[in-house]
């Protein structure tokens, strides 16, 4: 007969415990009922339910990833990549987790602390867009593009999900972990990186050589002018004074220099007489 009240206790423990839940800081709990899932969200802290009929479900509310790792989806020139790693963030909003719990009831997943909810619709979504995407770029590009990339798929994604439920899901980010394409494609990136570094070097050359060019035409330019002014200066006005001061700088020095031009014709010698005399009587 002692065996009943311990059988009591032990079930009004059950029961007792049975009948609260706490739902941690971060998620929503969603509350099902002998089949019937109620549509009102359940708030941090400590919570009440009918004991052994009501199943509380803790979801999270916070940013959620989805890994998606070795994907091999093909380039716009029908080349595969070797190894693509891409991780997509997102949330869905608080209020309407119920109403995911319900329209995707297969859909959610565990998580390290709460279920994940609609994990299986992003997933699916997700590693579609990813594909569709890849598929926009040439294999050769992909390094240089991986911005283009990623904005791509966040854009398309939530596009998607916004067309299946508005106003519920959140991308909030993309980040490419791994972007490897095939072993060959790798050599001919960095032999096309290479010849673009190439190609670059050579411009450089050129530009260089032109101005070089810009230099010696200017200054060619500049010694022609200089000699056009120079020779429309030489009259035969200036060249007789500039003889006439020769020959006397040749008188004042008593003849320790003579110069004797190659060729005079044409110039008369105009000498002062007065010094001439001084250097005869002497």
């Amino acid at each position: 007969m002692k065996i009943i009240p311990i059988v009591l206790l032990v079930l009004a423990i059950a029961i007792g415990a049975s009948s609260f839940y706490i739902v941690d800081s971060g998620n929503v709990a969603v509350e099902k009922t002998m089949g019937t899932v109620e549509l009102l969200e359940i708030s941090p802290g400590l919570n009440w339910k009918l004991p052994l009929l009501t199943t509380a479900y803790e979801f999270s509310t916070k940013e959620i990833v989805i890994d998606f790792n070795d994907l091999t989806p093909k380039a716009r020139d029908n080349l595969r990549l070797k190894d693509l790693d891409i991780s997509i963030y997102y949330k869905v909003a608080p209020d309407k987790i119920a109403e995911m719990m319900i329209k995707y009831a297969s859909a959610y997943a565990d998580g390290p602390e709460a279920l994940l909810p609609a994990y299986g619709i992003v997933f699916r979504e997700g590693r579609d867009v990813i594909y569709q995407e890849v598929t926009k770029i040439d294999s050769l590009s992909l390094h240089r593009n991986r911005d283009a990339l990623r904005d791509g798929i966040t854009e398309n994604l939530q596009a998607k999900l916004d067309a299946k439920d508005d106003a519920i899901f959140t991308i909030t980010r993309v980040a490419i972990r791994a972007l490897n394409t095939d072993p060959t494609i790798e050599a001919a990136i960095q032999k096309a990186v290479q010849a673009q570094k190439q190609l670059e070097a050579k411009k450089v050359e050129v530009e260089i050589a032109g101005k070089d060019a810009e230099i010696e035409i200017a200054r060619a330019r500049g010694i022609a002018e200089a000699n056009a002014i120079i020779n429309s200066s030489l009259t035969p006005e200036y060249l007789q004074h500039e003889l006439n001061e020769a020959l006397k700088t040749f008188a004042e020095n008593e003849g320790g220099v003579v110069v004797i031009p190659a060729n005079t014709q044409g110039f008369s010698m105009i000498l002062d007489q007065q010094s001439l005399n001084k250097r005869e009587a002497k």
